[in-house]
């Protein structure tokens, strides 16, 4: 599974805490992604992930999200990846629970 192979990556290679959904009760830094969307071209599956970097102020979740872009693309050493791209990346702070953080979207190619 994509998600999983993604997720022990991330955990490996980033100083912060990073899961598949937004923790209850978290404080400080961490990382949340999910899968936006996928596809199959010639059989070979590619999808699109959304990377959240949270942290308590603008310039912590730009740093993390540079942190994660590095993360994300060190995926291409697995064997599983055959290619990624970087789709965009931007300051998502939530206006509504006014908490800071950037996202990085990327379409990843597996096997």
């Amino acid at each position: 599974m994509i998600e999983l192979i993604i997720l022990n990556h991330l955990n490996d290679k980033i100083s912060e805490p990073v899961s598949l959904e937004k923790p209850s009760a978290q404080t400080g830094s961490y990382v949340v992604f999910e899968k936006t969307s996928s596809s199959k071209n010639n059989h070979l599956p590619s999808a699109t992930f959304a990377f959240q970097s949270y942290a308590d102020s603008l310039y912590n979740a730009a740093i993390l999200n540079e942190e994660v872009k590095t993360a994300v693309e060190s995926l291409i050493e697995l064997d599983e990846i055959r290619g990624l791209t970087l789709n965009s990346d931007y300051n998502f702070t939530d206006t509504t629970t006014k908490e800071y953080r950037y996202q990085a979207v990327y379409d990843i190619r597996y096997y």
